[in-house]
C-alpha cells in the first residue's frame, strides 16, 4: 500500500505532518527552489483581504502563510488538524495562540470546521486540500462559514502543462523529492506521501467541477509554474 492510499484518514495524515513539522517550511522552501514564496505572494494578492476583513487559512501549518493575510489590515486564523504544525507555529509566533496581536491559531477538520456559519469574508487552503478525506465535504464546510459573497481561494499542486516537461518533474517527484527531504532530516515518509498525494490529485478543470459542485460560483483558475500548482478561485452566492 502506498501512503497515498492511507484513505487519507485525519489521524494517519496529521500524525504524519506532527513528526515533520520542525522543518517543514525549511523542506518545502529547498524542494520548491523557492517557488513557494512566489505562490504565497500570488495567493495573497488573489484573497486580497482589506481591513476590517476576517480570512480564514486552512491547512495553515506553522501559519507561515497566514501572516501574508494581515498586512493590509485583514484579520486572519490559522487552522490545521496537526497539532505538531500548530505547536510549531504558536512558538515561532510567539507562544500565544489564541490572544494577543498576532494570528491566533486553532485546530480544526476541514469536514467538520468549528466555526459558525456566515463568519469569513475570505476562506483558502494552500497545498493541504488533497489531504482531506473528502474534498466535496471540505469545499460545502468552507461555504457554509464564508460570508453571502465572500471568497474561496485554493492553491494546490496541480498538473503541468508544459508537455516536455512534465516527465522530468514526475521522475524529480517520485525518486528525487523524498531524497532531497532526508537530506534535510525531515520524515522522508511524509515526503514520499506528498509525491504520490500529487500524482494521484485531479487536473484542473476536474477541481473547478468539484469546486462548483459544492456550490460555488464564477470557478476559475491560472496555473503557475508551468502548473506545477494551480490556484482556484471561487464565490459564495450572495
Amino acid at each position: 500500500m502506498t501512503r497515498a492510499q492511507l484513505d487519507k484518514q485525519p489521524d494517519e495524515v496529521a500524525a504524519m505532518f506532527d513528526r515533520t513539522a520542525r522543518r517543514y517550511d525549511l523542506v518545502n522552501d529547498v524542494i520548491s527552489l523557492g517557488q513557494v514564496r512566489l505562490w504565497r505572494k500570488a495567493v495573497a494578492a488573489a484573497v486580497d483581504a482589506g481591513p476590517g476583513e476576517l480570512v480564514l487559512d486552512l491547512g495553515a501549518g506553522t501559519g507561515t502563510s497566514t501572516d501574508a493575510f494581515t498586512t493590509l489590515g485583514a484579520r486572519a486564523i490559522a487552522s490545521d488538524f496537526s497539532f505538531g504544525m500548530l505547536s510549531t507555529g504558536v512558538r515561532r509566533h510567539g507562544g500565544n495562540a489564541l490572544s494577543g496581536p498576532g494570528v491566533p491559531f486553532i485546530a480544526g477538520d476541514a469536514m467538520r470546521l468549528p466555526f459558525a456559519d456566515d463568519v469569513f469574508d475570505a476562506v483558502t487552503i494552500s497545498v493541504a486540500l488533497r489531504n482531506v478525506h473528502d474534498t466535496g465535504q471540505a469545499l460545502r464546510e468552507m461555504l457554509r462559514v464564508t460570508k453571502p459573497g465572500g471568497r474561496l481561494v485554493i492553491l494546490e499542486f496541480s498538473h503541468v502543462t508544459f508537455g516536455a516537461f512534465d516527465l522530468v518533474y514526475r521522475e524529480y517527484l517520485m525518486r528525487l523529492l523524498p531524497k532531497v527531504a532526508k537530506v534535510f532530516g525531515s520524515n522522508d515518509d511524509s515526503y514520499e506521501y506528498l509525491a504520490e498525494s500529487i500524482r494521484d490529485w485531479p487536473d484542473q478543470p476536474t477541481l473547478a467541477r468539484t469546486i462548483q459542485d459544492a456550490g460555488w460560483q464564477r470557478v476559475a483558475w491560472r496555473n503557475l509554474t508551468m502548473g506545477i500548482v494551480a490556484m482556484h478561485r471561487g464565490f459564495k452566492p450572495a
